[in-house]
């Protein structure tokens, strides 16, 4: 599952995953917490693609401060071509780490960076067959460790941090024309968490003696961010002066990151660890809040397991076609049990005589009727995936939503037809 974006808009679609499942919140270096995919603000002819990972780091958690892990495989993906299987782009990058100074427990001292971290970045256009680098030592910011580290000319570096995080951003070699940069940023993703979690205690906007937390605020991601040229991204290397409208297939990508290792660690008596055996997925992430809301716990593992758009994602259908969360937003069911979800409240009849409760027909009464005709419900487009049966209600909105990542807003609503262009209706 990816995260969709419509290249000639200037809109962000983003994601969020942080610790969401039992394995990966053991593993904070190959967790990856958000992607977000968007039109860049300083060149609209270029898209800057963003996957963060390492959650929750607090900014002076030192003396061995976060940083990429050199055993973990980051990778971002791009499908721009609906008619090849796989990747149509991959961005791998691969971190190694030395010791400047090796007697001292500091991590800057005199001018010297203890586990100092480059990347090579390679790229694949072949469906992941073969890889070319485009950069080869690009260099990862040390973290921001205070003035006498960073700045001071004697025990520091002898550079602001501005700097460090200026001249930390590569051009790639070869014709794609990416900028790239991999570092320590602030964690950009606004949840309150304590509330969600909560049993869904969401706390309302406005309220002073109960107000709403940003979990989140005040701690830092690594951050993989590629800005890359619309050409470089399109299937056909063409620029959106060729678009025929904002809804031409030809400009619409998928976007999507992962984190593997390799199968087997070996811990030595000395202390030391190798690693051998085939790379495996352990951490993935595209359209938000999937693993972490829509699938079950005993599942989470499971799921971050397997790529996007591979086969085995058909297990998980049954929880977008009937979510759990829906259940507290049907007051029939769970809802009085959840107060702070009146705001999102699935109606009996929210669609005339359409009943949109877990288990209900929703718009399957409309399956093979001329009313459908002409629509992405008809058996002909989408009917079969979209109205499967009589018991899967959220199948004709909540199921391709997130199977595609388009947004449920004019001019790409689906074909709910809720009033006012309103998805909350």
């Amino acid at each position: 599952m990816m995260v969709s974006l419509l290249i000639l808009l200037s809109v962000t679609v983003n994601a969020s995953s942080h610790r969401e499942a039992p394995l990966i919140a053991n593993d904070p270096l190959a967790d990856n917490t958000d992607v977000y995919a968007f039109r860049s603000p300083d060149d609209s002819s270029t898209i800057t693609l963003i996957a963060n990972f390492i959650p929750f780091q607090l900014p002076e958690g030192g003396p061995n401060y976060y940083n990429f892990s050199p055993n973990v495989r980051y990778e971002l993906h791009i499908k721009n071509n609906a008619t090849t299987t796989g990747d149509d782009i991959t961005y791998r990058f691969t971190f190694t780490q030395t010791n400047e100074d090796s007697t001292t427990f500091f991590n800057i001292r005199l001018g010297k960076q203890n586990l100092k971290t480059v990347y090579k970045l390679e790229k694949s256009t072949n469906g992941g067959s073969t890889f070319v680098t485009i950069v080869a030592s690009g260099t990862v910011p040390p973290p921001n460790i205070g003035p006498r580290s960073i700045d001071n000319a004697t025990v520091g570096l002898n550079k602001t941090y501005d700097n460090i995080m200026t001249t930390a951003i590569a051009t790639a070699t070869g014709t794609g024309g990416e900028k790239v940069f991999a570092g320590p940023v602030d964690d950009p993703f606004f949840v309150d968490l304590a509330g969600a979690f909560d049993v869904g205690n969401f706390r309302p906007e406005g309220n002073s003696t109960n107000a709403t937390k940003d979990g989140l605020a005040r701690f830092n991601v690594h951050a993989i961010a590629i800005k890359v040229p619309i050409s470089t991204l399109q299937k056909s290397g063409l620029t959106t002066a060729s678009a025929t409208s904002i809804l031409d297939a030809n400009f619409i990508i998928g976007v999507w990151a992962s984190a593997s290792r390799q199968q087997i660690k070996t811990v030595a008596t000395d202390g030391s660890a190798a690693y051998s055996g085939n790379w495996v997925q352990v951490s993935r992430l595209g359209m938000p809040l999937t693993n972490e809301a829509i699938i079950p716990v005993g599942q989470k593992d499971k799921w971050n397991a397997i790529k996007a758009n591979a086969s085995g994602e058909g297990q998980f259908i049954p929880y977008f076609k009937n979510p759990e969360l829906a259940l507290y937003m049907d007051d029939s069911l769970y809802g009085p049990a959840v107060p702070s979800l009146n705001a999102l409240r699935i109606q009996r009849r929210s669609l005339g005589a359409f009943d949109f409760r877990n288990g209900k027909k929703g718009l399957f009464s409309l399956k093979g009727t001329p009313a459908v005709n002409g629509t992405a419900l008809a058996e002909s487009a989408y009917g079969s995936i979209l109205l499967p049966d009589s018991v899967s209600p959220r199948a004709v909105d909540l199921l391709p939503i997130f199977y595609t990542g388009v947004p449920n807003l004019a001019p790409y609503q689906l074909a709910t037809g809720k009033p006012d262009g309103s998805p909350l209706s």
